[in-house]
């Protein structure tokens, strides 16, 4: 199952967004508060409750110079996944997007593709007021 974000316009450079994308521990600013719990990370990944008692981990997966961060899904996650957080320069702005790939089966796809659309829609706006 594919999945792609909303495209936003964050008003910071590249560099300085792939720094904060780049630190896991950021990543606690973009997530909906009111609906995680137990966030716990370091620099390389990071891991949190969801409504419905599911964890979530996610581990830095390496990176494409400033352009893409991949991240993928850590052993207590529910299904295998992998994101890519893409970043392209736009003068002093820069273009950002969430691309979710995730191995999940059609019952699994009907219960968790709204859901997910609507959280890296969620974090990709949360991301542009970061940088507001």
């Amino acid at each position: 199952m594919k999945i792609n974000s909303n495209t936003v316009i964050v008003s910071a450079p590249q560099q300085d967004v792939f720094s904060f994308l780049k630190d896991a521990n950021n990543l606690i600013h973009l997530l909906p508060q009111d609906k995680i719990s137990d966030f716990k990370s370091t620099t390389d990944d990071c891991s949190f409750k969801v409504q419905g008692g599911v964890i979530i981990s996610l581990i830095h997966d390496g990176h494409e110079g400033t352009d893409k961060i991949f991240m993928k899904s850590g052993e207590k996650s529910p299904f295998p996944f992998k994101l890519t957080i893409l970043t392209g320069a736009k003068a002093e702005e820069t273009e950002g997007r969430i691309d979710f790939d995730g191995e999940v089966n059609m019952f699994l796809k009907m219960m968790v593709e709204k859901p997910l659309t609507n959280l890296f829609n969620y974090m990709s706006k949360k991301l542009q007021e970061h940088f507001a």
